[in-house]
């Protein structure tokens, strides 16, 4: 089996879905590489490197998606709408697609590519399970946007990050808050405390203290009572807004006390929760920073532009758009690897046979047999639940 990797489309996508020490890797499942020229130069990947490690390379756009039996990309379907409006008519029926798709987001777009018959793996709808842990995307992407967000920070905030003592005196830490104890926000937590400064953190789910704790931070607790903070498949559930009000109420003493603020709060498809309010960041001393890695989601500060730095009262507050991407070149190593291994386990023999009980190939499959298939993205599209397949005869 052929799996073809376009050139990303999206604008500033510099990432590559695979990159050629993956080429080797797909080759012990019995599966071949071909690329669109120059598809790794933006994450620092030559195209004699791809064919050094065996990978072929096809001139025409068109060529690649007509020969390929899968594609893989990092940005596909929902996740580039307006790239894959175009790549859709390239696309045949029975073809995989593995990418991340955005679906919960975008779901028409899942409805326009069903009639093309492809089957599309959504790899953000990776279950939390151990299992897919070597699959993940989120999170192998998140620990990068994690990391460049306090390098971001660090850059903007016009003090050191770390104590200092030196003969004209000693300067004392800074103070980085970060909210959200996730894949990110622990990453950013353990870069602020490699870097010296004093760190606190907040999360819904008190369950991640320790988590805090064991990076060197404090876990700032507030009184609040949070219910199921997680859906079954280990991601962030959306609280009701008279909980979230609460929550910004108790949070701006925090906020107000951080020379750092780093949010990293997210609900898979729908817009980032509001925790920083505008009369927080006023609150903050001026020169103060806050990167909102929510941005992309509109943002947990309310001051936030998404891909702008606006200067409030003193304080800059940063909206960077896909932090990723700002590191291509380690991005896409990571993305690679788990985009590998995701396509070593739904194939088999050189055609798609994912077990009807597996679960990682059922709730990343959206699109199959010319329709949507994943009950979340129908319920989003009002469509209602798919007929369930004839029961077997008995046997004579």
């Amino acid at each position: 089996m052929l799996v073809g990797v376009p050139k990303e489309t999206y604008p500033g996508e510099r990432r590559v879905a695979l990159v050629p020490a993956a080429v080797g890797q797909l080759a012990k499942a019995g599966l071949q590489v071909a690329l669109e020229p120059g598809a790794g130069a933006g994450a620092g990947f030559a195209d004699a490197e791809y064919t050094a490690a065996g990978a072929a390379l096809i001139e025409s756009r068109a060529e690649l998606f007509r020969g390929a039996q899968a594609i893989a990309q990092v940005r596909g379907l929902g996740a580039d709408p307006e790239g894959s409006a175009a790549d859709l008519g390239l696309m045949r029926a029975g073809q995989i697609v593995v990418a991340t798709m955005d679906p919960l987001a975008h779901p028409e777009t899942l409805r326009d590519a069903a009639p093309r018959g492809i089957a599309a793996f959504a790899l953000e709808l990776l279950p939390r399970i151990t299992r897919a842990q070597s699959m993940d995307v989120l999170s192998s992407q998140a620990n990068l946007a994690g990391y460049k967000a306090v390098l971001l920070a660090a850059d903007a905030l016009p003090k050191i990050f770390p104590m200092m003592m030196t003969a004209a005196g000693t300067l004392s830490p800074s103070r980085v808050l970060v909210i959200g104890a996730g894949v990110a926000g622990l990453q950013a937590i353990a870069t602020a405390r490699r870097l010296g400064a004093v760190v606190s953190a907040y999360d819904v789910r008190p369950a991640v203290k320790e988590q805090v704790e064991s990076l060197g931070a404090r876990f700032v607790e507030l009184a609040l009572e949070a219910g199921e903070s997680q859906d079954t498949g280990g991601y962030a559930r959306a609280m009701d807004e008279a909980f979230y009000k609460r929550q910004a109420e108790l949070m701006g003493k925090v906020v107000a006390e951080s020379d750092v603020v780093i949010t990293t709060a997210a609900v898979p498809g729908q817009a980032a929760p509001k925790l920083v309010a505008r009369e927080h960041v006023e609150r903050m001393r001026p020169g103060s920073v806050v990167v909102d890695i929510a941005a992309e989601r509109g943002g947990n500060c309310e001051v936030t532009r998404p891909g702008e730095t606006v200067v409030h009262r003193g304080v800059s507050v940063i909206g960077p758009l896909n932090l990723p991407s700002t590191l291509a070149n380690h991005a896409s190593q990571l993305y690679a690897r788990n985009v590998a291994t995701f396509l070593a386990h739904i194939l088999k023999d050189g055609a798609l046979r994912p077990a009807d009980d597996d679960p990682i190939a059922r709730e990343t499959l959206v699109v199959a047999g010319g329709e949507v298939v994943h009950p979340r993205i129908r319920e989003r599209l009002g469509l209602g639940p798919l007929p369930e397949p004839p029961a077997a005869a008995p046997a004579s």
